[in-house]
């Protein structure tokens, strides 16, 4: 796909979001499913069923998916489909890339051990790297316009209003 592509395709689309602002507005929704064996959820992706159980820092066999990993995993998908999306846009030919993401996170944290240590990541680092002849500038905006498109790093980064409930089945 070359950028004129990508423009047509999106046109329809942006002009009706400028139009209807709150057609823009969708709600994204993922479901897992407690009732497996062990400590372990089963999530739903759409496309396969992924089992996310305890890390092995956690006591976890490392069987399981590890949520950790799963965010840090879509991190990396939400910014290789932008870098590329944006790269397209803006006319910068990659011959290749890869998209690499890393977080620390201190254990002692989610399994109580001190409660001084705060659970989740304390760092996460994003990393490109491409193989491209374009000169540094298109390659500078490259990235600034996929650090402000891709929607999770973003919200990562921005930390939205988050709410949490339960109720009886």
């Amino acid at each position: 796909m070359d950028a004129a592509e990508l423009r047509q395709m999106q046109a329809p689309i942006k002009e009706r979001y400028k139009a209807d602002p709150k057609a823009a507005l969708i709600t994204l929704k993922a479901k897992g499913s407690t009732d497996s064996e062990g400590i372990a959820c089963k999530v739903e992706t759409g496309r396969a069923i992924a089992m996310a159980g305890l890390h092995p820092a956690t006591g976890g066999s490392g069987l399981e998916l590890c949520s950790g990993d799963m965010l840090l995993e879509a991190l990396v998908a939400c910014a290789g489909v932008t870098l590329k999306s944006v790269a397209t846009a803006i006319e910068v030919p990659l011959k290749t890339g890869n998209v690499y993401a890393e977080g620390d996170l201190d254990f002692r944290g989610t399994l109580g051990v001190d409660k001084e240590t705060p659970v989740g990541f304390a760092e996460i680092r994003l990393r490109f790297e491409v193989d491209t002849p374009a000169p540094q500038d298109k390659l500078d905006l490259l990235l600034k316009l996929t650090e402000r498109y891709c929607v999770v790093y973003q919200t990562i980064k921005n930390g939205p209003k988050v709410s949490v409930s339960m109720q009886r089945m």
